[in-house]
């Protein structure tokens, strides 16, 4: 059970466990690599990643490195994000920030030195990358959303951040570039996924 968290009564006397409980619970059990979040209350769950994805990552993480060396491109680090009825927990594909913003001993961490945060579509996280992660990475303010949506087979970038939408989005499709706003400032080559 996580810390400060006990689980309540139900009007029947029922002893009940918040989400909060539920996703702590999950995540302990969770077998290495699989991926607990927690995203607009809704706990899920995906299996790890698979070749295809992890080359996609990497290549973006190559590039960056290539292209920003001074920026820091961390994989497997989890974000705390606003959300209703508590704050989503969640470990985006890929996070940009510079060097040094995550060197504490956090488990999930504010998001505000994050400059971009990336996502590589599955058939198991899709959906909720295209959506309620959308809404929580623009409602945390975070500048940039890097979606690689493979099961669509294009690249979307979203920017200026306004409520839980990005105001301004560019596509292209998987094979071509795309342009990366400021701080990145380069076309990112979408060849290679």
């Amino acid at each position: 059970m996580a810390p400060g968290l006990a689980p309540h009564t139900d009007t029947d006397g029922n002893t009940v466990s918040s989400v909060e409980d539920a996703f702590a619970a999950l995540s302990a059990a969770a077998p290495e690599g699989w991926r607990v979040e927690l995203v607009e209350g809704r706990i899920h769950v995906a299996p790890p990643a698979n070749g295809v994805h992890a080359e996609t990552v990497s290549e973006v993480a190559g590039q960056m490195r290539d292209h920003r060396g001074d920026l820091r491109c961390y994989t497997g680090l989890g974000l705390l994000i606003p959300g209703t009825p508590s704050p989503g927990k969640v470990v985006p594909d890929v996070v940009i920030a510079p060097k040094r913003s995550f060197s504490d001993a956090l488990e999930y961490h504010d998001p505000g030195p994050a400059l971009l945060v990336g996502e590589v579509t599955s058939d198991s996280t899709a959906e909720n990358d295209r959506g309620p992660k959308l809404r929580g990475y623009a409602q945390a303010g975070i500048p940039c959303y890097l979606l690689i949506d493979r099961e669509r087979g294009h690249v979307v970038v979203h920017t200026e951040t306004s409520g839980q939408r990005y105001a301004r989005r560019s596509e292209a499709e998987i094979g071509k570039t795309v342009a990366l706003p400021y701080p990145f400032e380069f076309d990112l080559d979408t060849s290679e996924f």
